[in-house]
């Protein structure tokens, strides 16, 4: 570490390989998973709702606490942090890898999910303390490809497990080792100055934040499955969501010395646009491209593993744009353009993407899925970058932990009521099909049967089905792309720091100037 607490290109890649092993644990942690579920239902005796909650349980848990570890991240260690979240999720992973049924398992993919949003939050995080905002842009690649190999490898991984002597108890075992090597490489390679100050944790506003968002968010993921969008159980929680938000809300600005979220950023016109950028693409991204699979698999008649080939098409588009955009915004020190860039690629390849349907051609389909990973490229990282350069180092882990956790929140959304709508559709046109090739469909009951034993026309009718909804999908979601470029065109640029801290003052909790410590200062 050089006097100034600038660290070397040497010692960023050194700590920034832990730190990507910690993200790649992360990532991996929810891809590896899916090829995993039906074996595990069936194989513990769970339920459709079980299946549900065990995607759900890990998605609340990091959601609800990204902003927390933000938080935390500017009260203490974040080096010590970012181990913690790994043995937190070493520990859920070794629980959910012996569960002996459905309730343990279920429970134990909280506790993941407990330590994968610490990892989503601090990782940026750290970066952001390590290196300035105009040098940022030349690691942002390394991320990209963490990204892409994560998301790419997870489902084969996932896959091969599954089918090997381990069995789907592999799937959860398989992070642990990396997870134990990106600890060791953290303790021995990151070495960051800590900033000594009085400390307050709210822990009010904390579980009034994660008790409103968890139960919006049981909300919205159970709402057309477990109990209709308009019924009495919905009222109930959007009544219940809002009142623990709105009390939240008045804790963080009236009555708590550090909030967990410091309602003074959204003062900063770059943080405000940002993160209402953040849950449009979440809805639009998330929403939207996680039903990608199913489309190759229902509507195309892939294998899992073809299905996650083809993936390769975004995820390769987005590490490409990553590193590109990347590295010009570090030599140049512009970044506004490649952002707007990327907004607008993003509202092309939905929009491209919401023309498919079972015909499509797939090289076709895979065009569309690359000019979507180019805008997601050039998108995703600079949001986090813009909000971050107009942060003071102090307030470092609650800014970039929002970014993160509106556009998870946007994801969990989109997720939802994307999939209603997927479902809705789905039922309508085999229905309508079934009909024409006079079959009763009166008793069907909107489960998806394996369409390798239907009759031909049968099976045609669901693939037509399923190609046309996840069309009609990306239309939907065109939309919500379309309003975070809006945003991002109105986000002001600001040159890029070459400093870790920003010179001007940092504003107070009340809206007071208070000075700004340089890194490795003492307390304020």
């Amino acid at each position: 570490m050089e006097a100034s607490g600038q660290m070397s290109h040497r010692e960023v890649l050194e700590a920034l390989s832990g730190l990507l092993l910690a993200m790649f644990v992360a990532m991996l942690s929810s891809t590896v998973v899916t090829n995993a579920l039906p074996r595990i239902v069936n194989d513990l005796h769970g339920s459709q709702t079980g299946y549900t909650w065990v995607v759900v349980a890990t998605l609340l848990a990091m959601t609800a606490t990204t902003p927390i570890w933000g938080k935390l991240a500017d009260l203490f260690s974040k080096k010590l942090l970012v181990q913690s979240a790994l043995v937190i999720y070493s520990i859920g992973s070794l629980i959910a890898a012996l569960a002996p049924n459905m309730q343990v398992l279920i429970g134990a993919r909280v506790v993941q999910g407990l330590g994968v949003g610490g990892l989503t939050a601090l990782v940026q995080v750290v970066i952001a303390t390590m290196v300035s905002p105009r040098e940022r842009g030349r690691y942002s690649g390394y991320i990209g490809a963490v990204f892409a190999v994560a998301t790419v490898s997870g489902p084969l991984i996932g896959g091969l497990i599954v089918d090997s002597p381990l069995g789907w108890r592999g799937t959860f075992f398989v992070g642990l080792p990396i997870a134990v090597v990106a600890f060791l490489v953290l303790q021995a390679k990151l070495h960051l100055p800590v900033v000594k100050r009085d400390v307050n944790i709210d822990y009010l506003g904390a579980t009034l934040i994660v008790g409103g968002v968890s139960v919006l968010l049981i909300w919205v993921t159970l709402a057309g499955q477990q109990f209709g969008w308009v019924s009495p159980t919905s009222a109930a929680l959007i009544l219940a969501g809002l009142l623990l938000i709105a009390a939240a809300l008045y804790v963080e600005a009236r009555v708590a010395v550090e909030p967990i979220i410091p309602l003074r950023l959204f003062k900063d016109r770059t943080t405000a646009l940002a993160t209402a950028a953040s849950v449009l693409i979440g809805v639009s991204m998330f929403g939207a491209t996680v039903y990608l699979s199913e489309y190759f698999q229902n509507a195309r008649g892939m294998s899992p593993t073809e299905a996650g080939l083809m993936s390769i098409c975004m995820v390769g588009g987005l590490l490409v744009s990553s590193i590109v955009t990347g590295r010009i915004i570090t030599a140049t020190g512009l970044w506004k353009r490649y952002l707007v860039g990327g907004m607008v690629l993003v509202v092309v390849g939905v929009t491209l993407l919401g023309t498919i349907d079972a015909t499509t051609p797939l090289p076709e389909v895979g065009m569309f899925m690359g000019i979507l990973g180019l805008g997601l490229g050039a998108t995703m990282q600079n949001l986090v970058l813009a909000v971050q350069n107009n942060t003071a180092q102090a307030d470092m882990g609650a800014a970039s932990s929002l970014v993160a956790f509106f556009r998870s929140l946007g994801g969990s959304i989109g997720v939802s009521v994307l999939g209603a709508v997927l479902s809705h559709q789905v039922t309508q046109k085999v229905t309508e099909g079934l009909i024409a090739l006079g079959i009763d469909a009166s008793h069907s009951t909107g489960s998806i049967p394996a369409l390798d034993q239907l009759p031909a026309p049968v099976r045609a009718v669901y693939e037509g089905a399923f190609g046309e909804a996840t069309g009609h999908l990306f239309l939907v979601a065109a939309p919500f792309a379309l309003l975070a470029l809006i945003c991002v065109l109105f986000i002001r640029e600001v040159p890029l720091r070459t400093t870790l801290d920003r010179e001007q003052p940092a504003i107070g909790h009340n809206g007071a100037v208070e000075p700004t410590d340089p890194i490795g200062a003492g307390a304020r």
